[in-house]
């Protein structure tokens, strides 16, 4: 064993909840919004339909869904589409909570699906932004709602800009950023 070794421990609390009609209206209207949007999503090679919105602190939703292409890697998820289309519209008003939910034909999921490694990123990136968190609904074919306080509880080790800062390069660039 090393000497002087540290542990760190990580430990996370979400709320369960079996009926999603408990919820708010606004909330209510945030997960029907992905639910439309994951039927239209366009998926002709998994079938696996994904849908998320976002709510934004002006009360306004936007919504996107997977796109898939032949060239796998060229596709894009639900959760950044959403993300990046409501951005592209309202680039200074923070996101407070993202809704995602799946559709794979009459499969009913005992469980809810989390957003992959690159869309935790993605939001992540838009709480340090704001410095507000955004909250994560996960929603099952099911009723079943999964909710995450924020982002960062799902991602607790992401990369932050402050790295790049802490380098003293800009992305992009091999020389020092000026310091003032």
């Amino acid at each position: 064993m090393l000497q002087n070794m540290k542990k760190i421990t990580y430990s996370a609390v979400f709320e369960f909840h079996d009926n999603y009609r408990k919820f708010s209206a606004e909330e209510l209207s945030l997960f029907g919004l992905a639910h439309h949007a994951c039927l239209q999503a366009y998926a002709p090679y998994s079938q696996f339909q994904v849908g998320a919105a976002v709510l934004l602190q002006n009360g306004l939703m936007y919504a996107g869904n997977n796109q898939e292409n032949a060239a796998y890697p060229s596709g894009l998820c639900a959760e950044r589409v959403a993300l990046f289309y409501a951005s592209a519209i309202h680039p200074n008003v923070p996101v407070t909570a993202l809704a995602i939910t799946i559709n794979y034909g009459n499969t009913v999921f005992d469980s809810v699906v989390a957003p992959c490694g690159a869309c935790r990123q993605v939001a992540a990136e838009y709480e340090q932004k704001f410095n507000q968190n955004i909250r994560v609904y996960l929603l099952g074919r099911n009723e079943k709602v999964l909710v995450i306080p924020s982002v960062k509880t799902l991602l607790p080790l992401l990369f932050s800009g402050d790295v790049l800062k802490n380098f003293g390069t800009r992305p992009g660039s091999d020389a020092p950023s000026s310091s003032g």
